[in-house]
């Protein structure tokens, strides 16, 4: 007896469109075809008068193989349909256990289907343009904390993010589950897709975020697809860029500006807490970025509006000067953005009136640099990134009088009355003032906090380090 062959194939979302042309050469040739009977009505055109059909209800796939074997040793070819594509999700891959499990030397031929995320994803727009991965919420044949684990390291690893079989009639809580677990992961503004009966005449397409995704818009029938960090929603659709634009739009990003746009984006997604004003995490951004300590969640403190507030002096050219306590705090600042606004920084540590007068009243340099400071410019910024007595001298002249500073950035650093120094200074309710609290502190961080400022009209786009 001549021996038979096992076409598999995936027939497509739904559509007769969208069926390829060696799927129909392998039905139209095929003795007898054997699918799940919903599959049927997308084929029926496409069968002779000639060609066995055997249709079977859901979760009959073992049987459908075994049917499949059976009519192929009798000589005949056979093609089992799957829908999409039948390698994902579909009887490819049972077809060829069933073949080394029972030693069978039938020819298998498996071929390729357009999957339902694809046909999804083009009516989305072109949310699959980089990296993504595929996940089934079903747990008949995976159990929930195996697929509860892809799912975080999908969510994680920044993977745009295909979902299947996301509910069912008694399968209702896991795409909440699955929502929550992004959430933690991904900014709630993330773009997110979902096609119900793809290429059918059913068909609905919808988009919207991470945060406002309804699960109960969806059923077995849809396929959700998740955006990663660089994709976006433009007219009604979704796109990931693949980065084909990235040399054009970003001619003017030198290579330190994109590794620190990067890294600003995994500090967001590593934040315990995204829930605060746009001024200060944008500033707090660049705290742990200087620092690499998420610590500075807990010990920096700002004023409502302080960031952007300052910003808007800055801007408006109501502000020009910013008094610093050392000159390595004056060194961090950025020149580039001193430079495109007009500010000029001063620190008065060097200057040869510091050390007479530090002699003679019997106190520190720093102290004596800060009064002669709020003598020449009473109102400026006064940033103090080393000595605590320079802040608690400031602190002074403030209760005295004799300075009115626009605002106050206060991080010295420290074991000696450091901590003291940070607490005279909130009561000053009037000025704005952005703090690290407790010991911890340093030239660094009091220099990036008023780069901060200085660049917060770029934090709506997450763009730090123009002026790098």
């Amino acid at each position: 007896m001549e021996k038979g062959k096992i076409i598999v194939a995936g027939i497509g979302p739904g559509g007769e469109e969208d069926i390829t042309p060696a799927v129909l050469s392998a039905i139209s040739r095929s003795d007898v075809v054997i699918g799940y009977k919903y599959y049927f009505r997308f084929i029926k055109s496409l069968l002779s008068e000639n060609t066995l059909c055997i249709d079977t209800g859901m979760k009959k796939e073992r049987a459908r193989a075994e049917e499949a074997f059976k009519y192929a040793k009798e000589g005949k070819t056979v093609t089992v349909v799957s829908s999409g594509d039948s390698g994902i999700y579909g009887m490819a891959p049972l077809i060829w256990e069933m073949k080394k499990e029972t030693g069978s030397d039938l020819e298998i031929e498996v071929v390729p289907g357009i999957s339902a995320f694809q046909k999804a994803a083009a009516l989305l727009g072109a949310p699959i343009g980089h990296d993504l991965c595929l996940i089934s919420l079903s747990d008949l044949m995976t159990p929930w904390e195996k697929i509860e684990k892809r799912i975080i390291a999908a969510a994680t690893a920044d993977f745009v993010t295909a979902v299947y079989n996301p509910k069912s009639e008694g399968r209702y809580w896991q795409l909440y589950r699955l929502k929550e677990l992004f959430l933690k992961e991904r900014h709630p503004d993330t773009p997110v897709g979902y096609v119900r009966q793809a290429g059918r005449d059913e068909e609905v397409i919808r988009t919207t975020t991470l945060a406002d995704f309804n699960p109960e818009e969806v059923d077995m029938f849809t396929v959700v697809i998740i955006g990663n960090s660089q994709s976006y929603e433009w007219e009604n659709k979704i796109i990931t860029p693949r980065g084909y634009y990235r040399e054009t739009d970003n001619k003017e990003i030198s290579v330190g500006q994109e590794i620190m746009m990067r890294s600003f984006q995994t500090i967001e997604k590593e934040l315990k807490n995204r829930d605060i004003p746009l001024d200060k995490k944008w500033a707090l951004l660049h705290a742990v970025h200087t620092t690499a300590d998420f610590d500075m969640e807990t010990v920096f403190y700002a004023d409502t509006g302080a960031v952007a507030g300052l910003y808007e002096q800055f801007a408006k050219g109501k502000l020009r000067t910013i008094i610093t306590d050392v000159t390595m705090v004056m060194s961090g600042i950025r020149k580039g953005a001193l430079q495109r606004m007009g500010i000029e920084v001063k620190c008065y540590l060097n200057d040869e009136r510091v050390a007479a007068m530090a002699a003679e009243k019997g106190i520190t340099r720093t102290q004596a640099g800060i009064r002669l400071a709020a003598e020449e410019y009473p109102e400026a910024l006064y940033v103090f990134g080393n000595a605590p007595t320079a802040l608690m001298e400031l602190c002074t002249l403030i209760r005295k009088g004799k300075a009115y500073p626009k605002g106050i950035v206060a991080a010295p650093v420290g074991f000696v009355h450091v901590q003291e120094s940070k607490h005279m200074v909130k009561p000053f309710t009037s000025v704005p003032k952005l703090i690290i609290e407790g010991r911890k502190g340093g030239s660094n961080l009091a220099a990036t906090l008023v780069n901060a400022i200085l660049c917060y009209d770029d934090a709506e786009q997450l763009k730090p380090g123009r002026d790098v």
